[in-house]
């Protein structure tokens, strides 16, 4: 019995894949031993006597499990670190973010009217002094300082208002105090005239 290496390699060429990828029939090894070119080959192929075998599956179904694991944070312990926590996470991307968030927070609030200028100038420049470690603690910020604001606003109005109410209640004394004088002065005239 021949070894068939010749229409192995054959079968391969013709195929286009490597030999190990090749199947000959073993009940049929008689015919396919009396083909020696390629047409017979091609022939043996059409007939079902040489068969590439199919390709071999390689499972990732543990992969994606332990993937799907890796993401709900299993498997994240000192054990499996290589890197420095720098290297894995490096402070300038957390910074990047965190800058990036808080002033997109603020341009949106200056937008809508909720800050002035004034405002968000002096939190921007606090912002890049790393006052805010986030951006619930830069909305708690403003909402107290606008809060601020707007009492010290309204102290100023009444104390702009008590001196505009001080200053007609003086205006309006020293008019009942001219008057009063220019009374007694009409009196006084009055009895000197009448001793005359």
């Amino acid at each position: 019995m021949s070894t068939l290496k010749l229409q192995k390699r054959l079968a391969s060429a013709v195929l286009k894949c490597g030999k190990r990828k090749i199947w000959l029939d073993p009940n049929e090894a008689t015919e396919i031993s009396n083909a020696n070119s390629r047409q017979s080959v091609r022939k043996l192929i059409k007939d079902g006597l040489i068969i590439r075998k199919p390709q071999v599956i390689h499972s990732r179904s543990r992969v994606r499990r332990a993937m799907e694991a890796k993401r709900k944070g299993r498997h994240s312990g000192y054990g499996k670190r290589k890197g420095t926590a720098n290297a894995r996470m490096p402070e300038k991307i957390i910074w990047l973010r965190r800058m990036r968030t808080l002033r997109r927070l603020l341009r949106k609030y200056r937008q809508a009217k909720k800050i002035d200028n004034h405002l968000y100038h002096m939190l921007y420049m606090r912002v890049k002094g790393n006052v805010f470690k986030n951006k619930r603690v830069l909305m708690e910020y403003i909402h107290k300082k606008k809060a601020e604001n707007l009492r010290a606003k309204q102290l100023s109005e009444q104390a702009e208002a008590q001196r505009q109410k001080s200053k007609l209640a003086r205006q309006r004394r020293a008019e009942r105090k001219a008057q009063k004088k220019a009374e007694l002065l009409a009196l006084l005239a009055k009895e000197d005239e009448q001793k005359k």
